[in-house]
């Protein structure tokens, strides 16, 4: 089979189309950041139109940067942020209400009700998940509560949700004209409504947060061999094409790391930050506050589970940084300033700016720095931005081993963070375990493109996708363990004081 593959990447903060050859190579690549609209404190928006418009713009840019047409395109994959929620209407193809992300926590007062009868663990035996704003199910109630237009489609059969794959798949396989309503198994187990075990839609946690059940997409294979549509003509691409590969960007980054053996796991660090384990094909709960979810599944075979830590936070405190405190003029900046110091300088920051995600799951915490004397500088405060992150990363990794007693031994990283190199050797130093880089960090995007190329038979199994991941730096464990002891007591110290800030 000749050609490319094409990956979208769905972004929080960006859309991007990459065009990878059959080494797993990036021939062309084109992006287009879209706006992050803050209505309130702790709420969070998009425009799904701008995502959509802004998809076809990166396709054509990407194609027509390497000169080639959509007719050279074997498949399309779309990875995305997970959780955002979109409701649109079946008939006119507006969305009803803007997305809201999935850091977003407006949410708050409809997870506390969820929880009353039950607790936070209310769902967790069915979907793995506990009840948190960061999920779509309560972001679905919410429009529909408080949306009277979304309601009213809703109650015709009129209205479809999706998270932002789903709003994209539908658009490009032909929106209003029959455009094909689907979601992939791991997204699908991010929005706190779906069986686990069944892959099925819970009837009863839909009926309990008034979902009705004609809105929601068909549950389909992250890797599915009956193609769901082809892009259309006159489409973006400008050609048919089929797509029939879609991961959460998460789940994209493990296939995208090989991570395909019991035990290997890895650690993206962009907007937020996110730790994957692959478990098997059995679901493991968590009793320590992590998430169990499906990582992929090949049609015809058992779904692939893994476990996972959620930071809110990561390189978003380094935008922070720069945008709020302006400490810094680019984020590439943050590991020069920080290299000014040889510590922290015992100051600590713990960026729970929207409650503390895994494994603690406080709403009620809110973002300190500790520690503070008048010896501190800026160049501190970089550095305890960029320890944060291994930080929590650490609480992630202790929260792994008690859950599954599976030792890990190196971590594969990825994500626009781990260019810097001292955020890397010290997160090398935190979980003792060589931290391994690929030639290729684009992992997420990676991950979609073989899920398409695998569905289409363009790769012939994961077997072959072995070969395409090399090594490009690794990172061992330095640091002297009393020193590592002390930093990690008074990290933990620091998190404890962010808690019951929100009554």
């Amino acid at each position: 089979m000749d050609g490319y593959i094409g990956a979208l990447d769905l972004g929080t903060t960006s859309n991007r189309f990459i065009i990878f050859d059959r080494q797993g190579q990036i021939a062309g690549v084109d992006q287009m950041e879209h706006a992050q609209l803050f209505p309130r404190p702790g709420w969070v928006e998009h425009d799904p139109m701008e995502i959509w418009e802004n998809a076809g713009r990166v396709i054509k840019g990407a194609m027509g940067k390497i000169g080639i047409s959509g007719k050279q395109m074997a498949a399309i994959g779309i990875t995305n942020q997970r959780e955002t929620a979109v409701v649109w209407h079946r008939q006119t193809g507006q969305p009803l209400f803007n997305a809201i992300v999935w850091q977003c926590t407006r949410t708050d007062r409809i997870c506390r009700d969820l929880a009353r009868e039950g607790g936070q663990d209310r769902f967790r035996a069915t979907t793995g998940l506990p009840i948190a704003t960061y999920f779509s199910g309560p972001k679905v109630k919410w429009i529909l509560d408080s949306v009277p237009e979304a309601k009213a489609a809703a109650d015709k059969g009129l209205a479809l949700f999706g998270t932002i794959e789903s709003w994209i798949i539908w658009q490009l396989t032909g929106g209003v004209a029959g455009g094909a309503h689907v979601t992939d198994v791991s997204n699908a187990s991010r929005t706190l409504l779906m069986d686990l075990n069944t892959l099925q839609w819970d009837q009863e946690i839909c009926r309990i947060m008034g979902i009705p059940g004609q809105m929601l997409p068909r549950i389909v294979p992250s890797i599915d061999k009956n193609t769901w549509g082809h892009t259309l003509k006159d489409g973006p691409l400008g050609a048919t094409v089929p797509v029939c590969g879609a991961l959460g960007d998460q789940q994209a980054a493990l296939v995208g790391q090989t991570c395909f053996a019991v035990g290997e796991a890895k650690n993206t660090y962009g907007t937020g930050c996110f730790m994957l384990m692959n478990t098997g094909t059995t679901p493991v709960a968590s009793t320590q506050g992590l998430l169990t979810t499906v990582a992929y599944q090949i049609s015809g075979e058992k779904p692939v589970y893994c476990l996972e830590g959620s930071i809110a936070v990561a390189g978003a405190l380094v935008q922070w940084l720069r945008d709020n405190l302006g400490l810094i003029a680019s984020a590439a900046e943050v590991e020069a300033l920080a290299r000014t110091v040889d510590d922290n300088g015992g100051a600590y920051i713990v960026p729970a700016f929207s409650g503390l995600f895994a494994p603690y799951w406080r709403s009620d915490a809110r973002g300190v720095i500790a520690g503070l004397t008048r010896y501190v500088n800026k160049g501190h405060l970089a550095r305890a931005v960029l320890e944060a992150n291994a930080y929590q990363t650490l609480d992630i990794m202790e929260a792994m081993k008690k859950d599954c007693a599976v030792a890990l031994n190196s971590l594969k990283v990825d994500g626009g963070m781990v260019t810097n190199e001292l955020l890397m050797q010290f997160q090398a130093d935190l979980l003792q375990v060589p931290v391994i880089r690929p030639t290729i960090t684009e992992t997420t995007a990676l991950g979609a493109a073989y899920a398409a190329g695998l569905a289409v038979g363009y790769w012939p199994s994961i077997d072959d996708l072995k070969q395409y991941w090399l090594v490009d730096r690794t990172w061992q464990p330095q640091m002297d363990d009393a020193k590592r002891q002390a930093g990690i007591r008074g990290w933990k110290k620091a998190v404890q004081r962010t808690f019951d800030w929100v009554d």
